[in-house]
Formats: structure tokens, sequence, C-alpha cells
């Protein structure tokens, strides 16, 4: 009697799937794979993680991203026109701060991996002891120092002093997936709620950042040729005023830097908090085997084709997002004339990306997580199209914002669901290798960041030869047409490359199901 292959009828468990179906399912597997003893009872309770247990887990991603989307939807506009540096210099801190940041990742992870064993566990100490000072430098990030000639000094040491630290929370928080549990679907699980909460995380920063600061923006400043007046249509370029004489209240420079002070002392105590709440909810497991030394561990990382080939697509999908994300504020302002509402446009896209994040675990789970790729990240390429054809229009952007918010979901989630597969099948191929998990992640933070910085000096490069005007209530053509190809035309060419990539990316669900069943056997 021939048997049917194991895989073939290995039910799809995914974290939304009932009771009742899991239970019919399971009958559909041959007596000896059933594996129902006592012994995987136990196991199994063992690594399962209760709903408390995955929240707490889920809020420590929070932090990352209330800073990282703060730092990239406000920081280029608040470098050139409320702290008022040229446009060279905001680029040169941009991108020297963004590659430090991706330097500090395989180092950081690199510690990580050696770091001895605690009470505490391995990944946990570091997030504890690294937030009081990135919380700090975080802060003086925002500050304006009353001193001008030494500004660029004072963002360019502040904002990596904040990059280094936050790596020293975020890479052992990322390797932290592979040991709060044995259980593929656990972790997968537990991912699905860190990237929902993660995307809470960015609409808390948008919120707090855009809403705080939107109420006192910096007064632009009219140049030869704007047509500024109190009842007409440029009304909407005058960042929350009128630029006019007869206008009696006046928000001042002042007020704005003390907004952004405020804002930022607000994410600080947020990303204080979700520390708290990670450290005492969550247990980290010892993980077993050998340890690698630093360069072994990178010829062995770097060795594995499905890791590049996934990094290597995830970087250019990232790469547009980030090119998307660190150019759309100043589109909303200068090309679009939304000023008044461009905060609150962000936020539609963030509460869209959140609202989405279940529906794409729910079909990664159903049609497999390559497929959830093509058709996440394509689906934003329709919304960047028609946000630079259509003329500027409140009602339409926002329509579009919220459409191009469920494509950033994607984005958010498959990354971080995606490479614990590519450590398990590390795992099945080299069963002796271990305490690598940090490397993998770090890696790929770094090759993400590097390029994000490069991303976002050529950007603000592009605006200066553009002729981008520091406070301008309006701006020259040039940088109109420039703003364009920086939100959809580029963006939209980085997606398409990195989708050719994952054409061969090996690992299909035939595959990851097969890795499975072999590491449950190697436990």
């Amino acid at each position: 009697m021939t048997k049917t292959p194991l895989l073939s009828q290995t039910p799809s468990t995914g974290p939304h799937v009932t009771v009742g179906e899991f239970c019919r399912q399971i009958t559909l597997l041959p007596a000896e794979f059933r594996d129902t003893g006592p012994l995987s009872r136990t196991r199994e309770q063992k690594n399962r993680l209760s709903i408390c247990n995955k929240l707490c887990y889920a809020v420590g991603g929070a932090p990352y991203q209330i800073t990282g989307c703060a730092l990239g939807f406000f920081l280029q506009i608040y470098l050139l026109d409320v702290a008022q540096l040229d446009p060279f210099s905001a680029s040169i801190i941009l991108f020297v701060g963004r590659a430090w940041d991706a330097i500090t990742d395989p180092t950081i992870g690199f510690l990580v991996s050696r770091s001895p064993w605690t009470r505490f566990g391995r990944m946990l100490p570091w997030i504890v002891f690294s937030t009081p000072l990135a919380v700090v430098s975080y802060f003086l990030i925002w500050y304006v120092p009353v001193f001008e000639d030494g500004r660029v000094i004072w963002y360019l040491v502040f904002y990596c002093l904040f990059q280094t630290l936050q790596t020293c929370f975020h890479v052992p928080y990322s390797a932290l997936t592979m040991f709060i549990s044995e259980d593929q679907k656990e972790r997968d699980s537990a991912t699905a709620y860190r990237m929902t909460v993660e995307v809470l995380g960015t609409v808390i920063g948008t919120a707090v950042q855009g809403q705080i600061v939107g109420m006192a923006s910096a007064p632009c400043i009219p140049t030869p040729g704007d047509n500024v007046t109190v009842d007409g249509l440029n009304s909407s370029l005058l960042l929350g005023q009128e630029v006019n004489a007869t206008i009696t209240t006046v928000i001042t420079l002042d007020q704005t830097k003390t907004a952004y002070n405020v804002a930022s002392g607000a994410i600080c105590s947020i990303y204080v908090l979700c520390a708290v709440v990670l450290f005492f909810g969550v247990k980290e497991k010892k993980g077993k085997g050998r340890r690698m030394s630093f360069w072994q561990g990178i010829r062995l990382v770097m060795g594995h084709g499905p890791y590049v080939k996934l990094v290597m697509g995830f970087l250019f999908t990232s790469l547009a997002f980030m090119l998307l994300e660190g150019n759309f504020a100043l589109f909303c302002c200068y090309t679009l004339g939304l000023r008044n509402d461009f905060q609150n446009i962000l936020l539609v896209i963030m509460l869209a990306a959140m609202l989405t994040i279940p529906f794409w675990q729910w079909f990664l789970t159903k049609f497999g997580k390559k497929t959830a790729v093509y058709i996440g990240t394509s689906s934003v390429i329709p919304f960047m199209l028609l946000v630079v054809c259509v003329k500027s229009n409140l009602i339409i952007t926002y329509m579009v914002s919220f459409a191009a918010g469920v494509g950033v979901a994607a984005a958010f989630l498959l990354p971080w669901s995606m490479l614990p597969d590519v450590v398990d099948d590390f795992q099945v191929q080299n069963p002796e290798s271990q305490g690598h998990e940090a490397i993998f992640y770090s890696f790929y933070v770094f090759f993400t960041k590097f390029a994000s910085g490069i991303s976002l000096g050529i950007s603000t490069l592009s605006l200066d030869f553009a002729g981008y005007i520091t406070r301008g209530c309006t701006q020259p053509e040039n940088v109109d047409i420039t703003l364009k190809v920086l939100v959809s035309a580029a963006p939209i060419g980085l997606i398409l490359i990195g989708l050719v990539i994952f054409r061969s990316y090996p690992i299909d669900e035939e595959r990851r199901q097969g890795n499975r069943k072999l590491l449950q056997e190697q436990r």
C-alpha cells in the first residue's frame, strides 16, 4: 500500500484557522504522523505562547517604529525649515547618520551573539540598559541649540548616538523572535502581533509628531513672485498661518521649536514604557549549540543562498518605501500644496497599514509568503502613479493614501515573517552551528539602513541641485519635478527590481513545512 506523502497533507495551521477546522484537518493525517502522545503534548504546551506573552513581545517593537516614523517623515523637513540648515548639510547628516547606523548593526549583532547568558536572558539586558541613553539622545535630536556654527556637528553627533543606542535595542529584540518559542507557528503568530503593534507604532509616531507639530508649523518666507494673500488659494501654502502683515495671530519659529520638543518628549515616554512592558512580559528561552566566531558566522550567514536572495529582494523594496517616506511630507507641502494637511495624510496611510496587517497575515497563511510578496508589494504601484498624475485634490489624495497604506502593511509584515524561515532553513543545513540569530537579523538591518542612508542623502542633494528654497512658501518647478520622481518613478523602479529578485527565492511553502518537521525531529 502506497503512503501519501506527508507534506501534501500537512494542514495549514496559521493563527486564523478555527479550532474546528484544525481538528478536521488533523484527522486527515496518517496515524503515524499524528504524534499525539503525552511527550508531544507537553512539548507543544511548553512552546505555546499566551496572548499576553505575544502582546508584551509585540509592544517591544513599537519604539523602533515610533521613532523611525517620526525621523523618517519629519527629520528632513525639520533640518531644512526649523533648524534652518542648507540642503547640503542636511544631506550629510542624513547620509552619515544612516551609514553609521548600518555599520553598527553587524557589530552589535556580533556582540549580542557573544554575550553571556544572564538570569534575564542574553537579549533582554541589552534592551534595558540601552533605553535611558537612547531617549536622551533622541530628545536632543529635536532640540535646536542656541549657537549656529556648530549645529551640523550637534545633529550629526546625537543622530549617530541615537542610532547606535537604538541598534542596541532593536537587534536583540529582532533576534528575540527565535528565543520566545521553538514552534514555528507560535513565532509566526507572535510576528503577526508584532507587526500589528509596529504599524500601530507608526500611527502613534505620525499622530504625536504630526499633530503636535502641525498645530505650530514654522512660518514660511515669501519669495519674489509669490502671491501670498489671506483669502486666496495660497493660504494652503502658509504652514498653518497667513504670511501677511495684517494677520494678528502669528506662530513664531520659537513656538515651532517648542512643539518639536513636546512631541519628542511624548515619544520618549512611550519608548520607556514599551521597554518596561517587554522586559517584564517576555521570558527568553536559552538557546543551545556551539557559538561561532565572528568571521565564521559571517561566512556561513552570507553564504546561505536563500538569505542572500531574501535580503537583496527586500533591500530594493524597502529602499522604495524609504524614498517615499523620506520625501512625502515635502511632496504634500510643495507639489500638492497641502501644507496644512500633510500630517493628516501621513496618518491615513499608517492607519490603513495598521488595519490591513491581519488581512496580510491571513493572506500569507492561505496563499503562501512568496505570493503575498508579489501581490502586496506591487499593489502600491498604481497609487504611486495616481498621486503624481492626478491634479492636486484633497479627497483624492486621502483615498490614494488609504489604498497605498494597504501595500505599506505588506512591506512591514513580510520581511520579518520570512526571516525566521531563512534561519530555520540554515539550522536544518547546519545543525551544529547555532547562536547566529542576531547576525542574520543585524545584517538584514545593515543592508536596508545603509541603502536608506544613500537614498536620503541622494534625495536631499537632488533637492539642493533643483534649487530648493529653505522655508519657502513655494518652490521652483524643478523641485516639484524632483519630488515627483522621488515619490513615484524611483520607488516603482526599485519595487520591480526587488520582485524580479524574489523569483529566485527558493523557500516555498513545501520547503518551509519540511524544515519545520526536520527541526522538530532534531529537537
